[in-house]
């Protein structure tokens, strides 16, 4: 079976890709890694404006969706130009609320791009929450509103991804949340966005091997270089037809191949370009460092490898 994007979502993902384009991500990301969010929250409400966040939510909320498949084309153009922020913890979000009351008190604003939000289990660590608005914590009595941030912030593998503890307690908003169907979600997403790195860190390091040349021609014209691109390039598209079928089925054994799948091939891909771009590839002032401590990131967040070849493996026993 053949997943091809329709006209609609060449024309979105095209749409998203000259935006993000003309936003200078990576200045982007280096302010939100600082804690500086002013052009962060600028960027993330254009992206609201052009419907990314609606579709995850209903059409009762003023969103467009839920469409998961359109969320993925977007994901992956998030990911391929490395935006910052709680980008698949706000989807995750509007996958746990569902009581109409709650709905209707915060969805309209996430879809929007009003308000950010995090999710994250008790005790745990979550992403961006000195940024987000709604910040939900996933404790064993439900779902609850957390009051606030708890200490201060703390790095993590991805600079850009920065890590608070949320305070305990809090309004309880469910006390059984839909935790399957928004782990799905959370996992599609974060396959998504792993395929984006992976592509940008394919395209970036093809790019700078026919630029830089050694014993006068380009090293992209070595054997040992062309084996190692056609090895990531495999991996990349291997996993694209399988976050499309997972974004059209739901399933959660496609969504955790599609996990699995995506994020080894983005990790594959950083760790060919890295090695590819040479000393220049370990330094924090060149561009390739941001997309190579997302693929890294990426990969365990939402699920280890490990945790989505067992969910594959039971789903298919």
């Amino acid at each position: 079976m053949r997943f091809l994007l329709d006209a609609e979502q060449r024309a979105f993902a095209g749409s998203l890709d000259a935006l993000l384009t003309a936003a200078d991500t990576p200045a982007v990301v280096r302010d939100w890694s600082r804690g500086e969010h002013t052009r962060g929250r600028a960027l993330w409400r254009r992206l609201a404006e052009a419907g990314v966040f609606a579709l995850a939510v209903p059409e009762a909320y003023e969103g467009l969706g839920p469409r998961p498949a359109d969320l993925a084309v977007a994901f992956v153009e998030l990911g391929r130009h490395a935006v910052p922020g709680p980008l698949v913890e706000t989807v995750t979000a509007a996958a746990l609320i569902e009581a109409p009351g709650q709905a209707e008190r915060f969805l309209p604003a996430l879809a929007s791009g009003e308000s950010m939000a995090t999710v994250a289990y008790e005790g745990s660590y979550a992403l961006d929450g000195d940024a987000a608005a709604v910040r939900l914590s996933l404790a064993p009595g439900g779902l609850r509103l957390a009051p606030g941030r708890d200490g201060p912030v703390r790095a993590s593998l991805d600079p850009a991804r920065r890590l608070t503890r949320l305070r305990p307690g809090g309004e309880l908003l469910c006390a059984r949340p839909p935790l399957g169907r928004a782990l799905l979600w959370a996992r599609l997403a974060t396959a998504a966005q792993a395929l984006g790195v992976g592509l940008a860190l394919l395209d970036r390091t093809v790019a700078y091997v026919g630029r830089r040349t050694q014993f006068g021609v380009p090293v992209g014209s070595f054997q040992a270089v062309k084996h190692r691109l056609a090895d990531a390039r495999i991996a990349v598209e291997f996993a694209r037809p399988l976050v499309w079928g997972a974004a059209v089925t739901m399933a959660p054994a496609d969504v955790a191949a599609a996990k699995v799948s995506a994020c080894e091939a983005a990790y594959t891909t950083a760790r060919t370009a890295l090695q590819l771009h040479g000393a220049i590839g370990y330094t924090a002032e060149h561009d390739l460092s941001l997309w190579l401590a997302k693929a890294r990131a990426l990969r365990t967040a939402w699920g280890t490898p490990a945790q989505c070849r067992a969910a594959l493996l039971a789903a298919r026993a």
